[in-house]
């Protein structure tokens, strides 16, 4: 259970609740034992009534304070085992929540790396069905573990001191059914890491094709995604039978040994009943006892499946919280952020591809000035923009922020001094007023439809039946690639920071509303740094410089005139897109 140990700090933080909850659990254990021996005393008030040595009268008083005794006991064991559930699961709930929120906080604090070798599915799956089987493990494990340790505690010493000899042939079977149990469960754990890890598989290839449908339609590939999804399901039927076949030998070798015990009861009590040595309601106590065990060591299989399945479940989620977040924020106290940015020898490789996408590159871009990144695909113009953004961390060289290393500023202060739009426009399952206002979280209706015209949506957006209050499917697959970009460029400008970083943001408009994006971006942007990503010449050319890159490195350097006087990339490029305007 090492691996369980991780959230014995829960267990620390809602200890008191445990411990109320335990103390109840063996409050109602208690009151429940009080049934079999009044159950003795009822039937040998009976037995003692047609011996003739107690009378009728008397004997109905007896049978009345019993059973008043009996129902009293029920009914406070019920009412204990009530609070009991409220208290315990409520817990298990608490430590479900915490971990939860643990794993999703430690979700967004590792690098895009981390995204990059592992599928969302997986990562959706370790923090729901596995976080489940841990909470099962937090709450229902404990309360019957409890209830389960209370009995034993508790009757076993009350079973050898009413009839020691009974007792012994009773509890016989049970040591027999703790080295099965051991020998199941430890199948057990390796099964259900399997099956773990198969839904994992299942998460992400249901939700990668969800993702994509529209490629699946488009390619016709329904078929083929069904067949995969059989085949999917059909090891999934496997794997869980394999475990199935595994838990099912627990409740048939329970109730064999339990019914072993009753056997015992019944011939060695009848003997001893016999031979005067016990009475009949010591038998019918014995009886019910054993059938009061019959729950309990049933339950012991149940724990270990549960504890088995938890620690499988929160090894899963350890190999992931045991990652350590390449991108640290060092420095605690917040750091304005001006806007110099300044590249010096920097290189950077991707350590998933070991691709270098940037080789000795250096440039400076002044507070307030306005720089556009050309270059082939692959030339490392989004690389930039990320480490500026420090999502990642240069391999070597340095990059410095108002001249200072970017890694001695404030993470927040600097992120929060950013307005990025990215190359492929991410907008989220909600309305459109709320995905703009994911940049300025108080932002008022008025402020977001004014950032809306300056990206040039807003007639496209009040076109819509709910307008603003559109609500968009999953990654804004309701909008048009163009109006998604511009929402996401609205989204930017209304956060009004002093950098924006926009990556070939345009690519999916007409070159009319790039050119009317382009002068509202030129007066929204005026003395903020801005860095813009493109393949066009137009999304440049009134910029105070433009770097040409080609495979990582710097090929050209200046303004629009600058560079369009002298054979290059740039001039070639201008002239290419020139004539294919005209």
């Amino acid at each position: 259970m090492k691996e369980l140990r991780h959230i014995n700090k829960y267990f620390k933080k809602y200890w008191f609740k445990l411990f109320i909850g335990i103390l109840i659990t063996i409050l109602a254990r208690v009151f429940s034992l009080v049934m079999p021996s009044y159950v003795s005393k009822s039937i040998n008030t009976i037995e003692a009534h047609f011996k003739g040595s107690l009378s009728g009268e008397m004997a109905k008083n007896q049978l009345l304070e019993y059973i008043l005794i009996i129902i009293g006991a029920a009914l406070l064991s019920g009412l204990f085992t009530f609070l009991m559930r409220q208290t315990i699961i409520n817990v298990s709930r608490y430590i479900e929540y915490d971990l939860k929120n643990e794993v999703f906080d430690h979700y967004q604090f590792l690098n895009l790396g981390f995204y990059k070798k592992n599928r969302i599915g997986d990562l959706m799956n370790r923090i729901s069905e596995d976080i489940t089987q841990v909470r099962m493990y937090g709450g229902p494990a404990i309360m019957y573990g409890m209830q389960t340790l209370t009995l034993f505690v508790c009757l076993v010493p009350l079973m050898f001191i009413k009839a020691p000899t009974i007792a012994f042939y009773t509890l016989v079977p049970l040591p027999i059914l703790s080295v099965l149990i051991y020998q199941i469960s430890k199948i057990i754990h390796k099964r259900s890491t399997r099956v773990q890890e198969y839904l994992s598989t299942l998460s992400t290839f249901t939700q990668e094709s969800f993702s994509g449908i529209s490629v699946i339609k488009a390619y016709n590939l329904e078929d083929k995604v069904n067949s995969d999804v059989m085949a999917l399901a059909q090891e999934g039927k496997e794997t869980s039978m394999d475990l199935a076949k595994v838990n099912a030998w627990f409740f048939p070798l329970m109730l064999l040994l339990i019914g072993i015990s009753n056997v015992f009861v019944i011939y060695i009590g009848g003997q001893q009943y016999i031979n005067g040595e016990v009475s009949l309601g010591v038998i019918a106590e014995f009886i019910l006892y054993v059938n009061m065990l019959t729950w309990p060591v049933a339950v012991v299989g149940w724990l270990t499946s549960i504890v088995q399945r938890a620690e499988a479940s929160q090894g899963r989620i350890n190999e992931f919280l045991k990652q350590r977040p390449t991108i640290v924020n060092e420095v605690m106290e917040i750091t304005p952020v001006r806007g110099k940015i300044e590249f010096k020898n920097v290189s950077f490789t991707y350590e998933d591809t070991n691709i270098e996408a940037l080789h000795n590159v250096s440039f400076t871009v002044e507070a307030g000035q306005t720089v556009a990144i050309l270059g082939k695909t692959g030339s490392g113009k989004s690389t930039i923009l990320d480490l500026v953004a420090r999502l990642y961390d240069v391999s070597s060289g340095e990059i410095r922020i108002d001249d200072t290393p970017i890694k001695e500023l404030n993470l927040n202060s600097l992120r929060s001094a950013i307005g990025a739009v990215p190359q492929d426009a991410f907008l989220f399952s909600d309305t459109i007023a709320n995905n703009i206002r994911f940049g300025k979280e108080d932002a008022k209706q008025a402020e977001i439809e004014a950032t809306a015209k300056e990206a040039v949506v807003h007639e496209n957006i009040v076109g819509f039946t709910n307008g603003y209050h559109t609500v968009l499917g999953e990654r804004g697959i309701t909008l048009s690639g163009g109006q998604k970009q511009r929402v996401s460029i609205a989204r930017a400008l209304i956060k009004n920071p002093n950098i924006y970083l926009f990556d070939d943001c345009l690519s999916a408009v007409d070159t009319e509303t790039e050119e009317e994006i382009l002068q509202n971006l030129k007066k929204a942007s005026a003395e903020k740094t801005t860095l813009i990503v493109s393949h066009r010449v137009s999304s440049g050319k009134n910029a105070d410089k433009i770097l040409i890159l080609d495979q990582g490195t710097i090929l050209q350097e200046g303004t629009h005139e600058e560079l369009n006087t002298m054979d290059g990339y740039y001039k070639q490029l201008y002239l290419d897109q020139l004539s294919t305007k005209d």
